[in-house]
């Protein structure tokens, strides 16, 4: 599996924006189903976003639907999170992920289903 590394993390006010982007090491994501989980202090690892990998079908917690964008670059070595209008509830880690899988179209967004994680990425939300 791809190694992945993840880098955007910060702090900011509620209302504001955050870019992470996730890297493929030595490898091209095509064909592979990606996504972005988050865990907050105490809590269990969430799916907040997933991409599967024959026809970019997206999946978004409701949380975060609306707010978040999930892409991948045109050469996919990159995975991307656009997160807009940040609330405190979105503080966590954040972790990219991805599994080779080119022929499903649909998945459940869950941690259990990902092979290849990132390191995690903090992105704190402060007034």
């Amino acid at each position: 599996q791809v190694q992945l590394v993840e880098s955007g993390g910060g702090l900011v006010q509620p209302g504001g924006s955050l870019r992470l982007s996730c890297a493929a090491s030595g490898n091209s994501l095509q064909g592979y189903a990606i996504g972005w989980f988050r865990q907050a202090p105490g809590k269990e690892r969430e799916g907040v976003s997933c991409m599967s990998s024959r026809d970019g079908g997206t999946y978004y917690a409701d949380s975060v639907k609306g707010r978040f964008t999930i892409s991948r670059d045109s050469a996919k070595t990159t995975v991307t999170l656009q997160m807009n209008n940040l609330r405190p509830g979105d503080t966590a880690v954040y972790y990219c992920a991805a599994i080779y899988r080119p022929l499903i179209s649909g998945f459940d967004c869950l941690p259990a289903f990902f092979a290849s994680w990132g390191q995690g990425t903090q992105v704190t939300i402060v007034s």
